[in-house]
């Protein structure tokens, strides 16, 4: 849906959501009659766009010269170097994910994966990637709902979203890791770790240092271990925690926010999905 902004003039749809220092936003807008943008103030980023529909046509200038005019279609990847001054114009309906990554955040994943010399993507005009577009669909639950996005998922994808850029557009060569699995302690560490933040908000690098290593490779043995992410293993031990507290006093609004939900209605959505029954139905259940 179109909304208005300064003057009545028509704006896109946007929703927002960051991890880290990435911005994440779905932008959508259902007619052709869009005023062209602004140019860009340069800066050190990139802007990487995945197209969820396809995008019949747009003209683009780099620096003040017109550097592309066509379409892009359905799962088609773009990257631009933000270090140049952008000017859009949009001349067909469209619905995107974009993605913001600072330079910085660039060479600091890189730094984890011992890979250094990473600075930067190379430039793709329109080019398909369903990879890329698999992670932005995998973000549009959060993006309709950011009040209960969680911030461990977000970070989960734009960490498997990091990855594949710098294989696929940065150069690198990420080699695979073997069957490694946590030790001992760190599947300690890290089960504490997750159950005492269940109602706080945390960013993976946290958790990865805790078990002295970096991000991916954290979710990686992570995920050898227990058999699944530590977003999805945060959600079930929440789901736990509720059947538990269920069999008690508690209002459910009450149980909703000590057990990491945004609110009732978020639990039931996530609660019944799991399990067939909402949090009330199974408590009147339980009880009898």
């Amino acid at each position: 849906m179109d909304k208005s902004g300064a003057g009545g003039a028509s704006v896109p749809e946007c929703s927002r959501l960051s991890a880290g220092g990435i911005g994440i936003a779905r932008m959508r807008y259902d007619g052709d009659d869009l005023a062209m943008a602004e140019p860009s103030r340069p800066s050190d980023a990139f802007h990487v766009i995945t197209q969820l529909a396809d995008f019949r046509m747009h003209r683009l200038w780099r620096d003040g010269r017109l550097v592309y005019e066509g379409g892009h279609g359905q799962g088609a990847l773009a990257i631009t170097d933000l270090g140049a001054a952008w000017q859009c114009h949009h001349l067909a309906p469209f619905d995107n994910v974009r993605f913001d990554i600072p330079v910085a955040e660039l060479r600091r994943f890189a730094e984890e994966m011992g890979q250094p010399r990473l600075t930067g993507l190379g430039e793709v005009s329109a080019e398909a990637d369903p990879v890329a577009a698999g992670l932005a669909q995998a973000l549009l639950p959060s993006l309709e709902r950011p009040e209960e996005a969680s911030p461990l998922f977000v970070e989960q994808v734009v960490l498997a979203l990091m990855t594949h850029l710098a294989q696929a557009h940065g150069g690198l060569h990420l080699p695979a890791q073997g069957k490694g699995m946590l030790a001992a302690w760190q599947q300690k560490r890290a089960t504490e770790f997750l159950a005492g933040h269940i109602a706080t908000p945390f960013q993976i690098a946290e958790l990865a240092q805790a078990c002295g290593l970096s991000r991916n490779h954290f979710i990686k043995a992570f995920k050898q271990t227990f058999h699944r992410t530590p977003y999805r293993w945060l959600i079930d031990y929440r789901l736990s925690r509720a059947r538990e507290l269920l069999a008690g006093p508690l209002p459910i609004a009450e149980i909703a926010v000590m057990t990491g939900f945004s609110d009732q209605s978020h639990l039931t959505r996530v609660f019944s999905a799991a399990s067939g029954l909402s949090p009330g139905q199974f408590r009147r259940q339980h009880r009898g």
